[in-house]
């Protein structure tokens, strides 16, 4: 089996696992999904999610966030961790947005990592999911589930990225890296993964895969 046969066979696995592949942030618009984002780093999503409610309720606009009190969103945000550096970045994004990017968050990597505190895994996801664009989001779970069953076979997240997109399909990427998020938690965790019942198991060979 080749690398991008044994690619495609796992997306399709995935999908007849995870029908709906949708990110688990809740978010209403491009930079309420920016945010919470970058409030992820180091943090679950579900703290997150616990987060945001009071955060967008209180800032609606770019303005409100550029304006905004950097001790007031520290408070917030505090339960997320690294809130120090996470309410710098948020205020930071809205004011080069609104500044530099006539108020509309970036659709592609290059402008979007210009923006404070935003990694490429932060980029893709806004690039796959906001505008429908080729992305791979590398994470802990695609670093390691992607390893593991053979697709690529190295641990640097850019290699990754540019790995898969070699072989993952522009139309399936965004939604196979939230499959992937779902798989990890599920099933192919870091410790115990549970291989005995792993869809995954007749596709997860790290060894002997064609490039």
């Amino acid at each position: 089996m080749t690398r991008k046969e044994r690619t495609l066979n796992a997306i399709e696995i995935l999908k007849k696992e995870y029908p709906e592949a949708i990110c688990s942030l809740t978010a209403e618009n491009p930079f309420e999904l920016l945010v919470a984002t970058r409030l992820s780093a180091q943090c679950t999503d579900a703290r997150v999610n616990l987060v945001t409610p009071e955060l967008f309720s209180a800032y609606k606009t770019l303005d409100d966030y550029a304006n905004a009190d950097i001790k007031d969103v520290e408070m917030i945000i505090k339960s997320c961790g690294f809130y120090h550096d996470k309410a710098k970045s948020i205020i930071g994004m809205a004011k080069m947005i609104r500044d530099d990017f006539d108020g509309v968050v970036p659709d592609n990597i290059e402008d979007l990592i210009k923006l404070p505190g935003v990694g490429r895994k932060t980029a893709n996801l806004i690039v796959g999911d906001v505008y429908g664009k080729e992305s791979i989001v590398v994470d802990t779970h695609m670093i390691r589930i992607s390893n593991r069953i053979g697709l690529v076979n190295v641990k640097e997240p850019v290699k990754i990225e540019m790995e898969l997109k070699k072989v993952v399909p522009a139309e399936e990427g965004a939604a196979f890296c939230h499959r992937i998020v779902l798989f990890g938690r599920d099933t192919c965790s870091a410790r115990k993964p549970k291989c005995d019942v792993c869809p995954m198991s007749e596709n997860c060979k790290r060894v002997g895969v064609k490039n």
